[in-house]
């Protein structure tokens, strides 16, 4: 898909890889929605682009759809739908309050069906549509900071997957965008095991999905190294996660 012209909603859209998107997609000519929690910082970048702002808990699915009915009473329809809004949470493991289990299950998970509820089926009847999930390399892979990071973002990738399988041949274009760490609010201390092959500057990000936009591509790896993991983990499993149980030991380790 060509964005010029086209009308996107990117979530997540205040800050970081969403604030990006926006800039990108403005710059191509698209007409963009930003939408995020909180108004004041959204309005901003929408005026920056010159788009609008929605404000938007995309852990509530009646905000989706007020979002998305927004969106077409101003501009009549939705081409492309950047699913981008998430949090990092504590880390930690099954000790973990089940609050932050159900928030991460609906803003990594839900959030991607509600959205795509709300838009793809008329992407789909008329044989044209966009539609991305935020995910992270640690939905391919893992990361040892936190259990719900990393299961819930497992999801996002099984989601986006089966959401090509069932609407690829019917003009929706679905990718997935897996990073490992990116220059954001959600990132301190170097990005922690997720750093470990540098931390990428959201435009750069931003970029590599506009390029997956063009050619069709699912996977959106800005970092290269994330493939290479990934044939290991599929290859051999036992070996990759020993691995990542001595990761997980040094880890610990640090913690103290």
């Amino acid at each position: 898909m060509d964005p010029k012209d086209k009308v996107a909603i990117v979530t997540g859209g205040a800050s970081g890889i969403g604030r990006a998107l926006a800039q990108r997609l403005a710059a191509e000519g698209a007409r963009v929605v930003v939408a995020d929690l909180h108004l004041e910082p959204v309005q901003a970048v929408a005026d920056e682009v010159k788009g609008m702002a929605v404000r938007c808990d995309v852990s509530r699915e009646a905000d989706i759809q007020a979002l998305v009915a927004a969106t077409r009473e101003r501009y009549g329809r939705v081409d492309a739908y950047f699913s981008n809004a998430g949090i990092l949470g504590r880390p930690g493991g099954i000790e973990l309050e089940d609050p932050l289990w159900e928030a991460m299950w609906h803003i990594h998970g839900m959030a991607h069906v509600w959205a795509a509820r709300a838009v793809v089926p008329a992407m789909a009847a008329r044989g044209e549509g966009f539609f991305l999930v935020t995910a992270s390399a640690a939905g391919l892979l893992s990361i040892v900071e936190s259990a719900p990071y990393a299961v819930t973002k497992h999801a996002a990738v099984a989601f986006a997957e089966w959401l090509r399988i069932a609407y690829g041949r019917r003009g929706v274009q679905v990718a997935c965008l897996c990073p490992q760490a990116v220059q954001t609010a959600m990132i301190s201390d170097g990005g922690g095991s997720a750093g470990v092959d540098g931390v990428l500057p959201p435009g750069q990000v931003a970029g590599d999905v506009l390029q997956a936009m063009g050619s069709g591509q699912f996977l959106v790896l800005p970092h290269a190294e994330v493939a290479q993991y990934y044939a290991a983990k599929a290859q051999n499993p036992d070996r990759w996660l020993g691995g990542m149980q001595k990761h997980y030991a040094r880890h610990m380790q640090q913690q103290g």
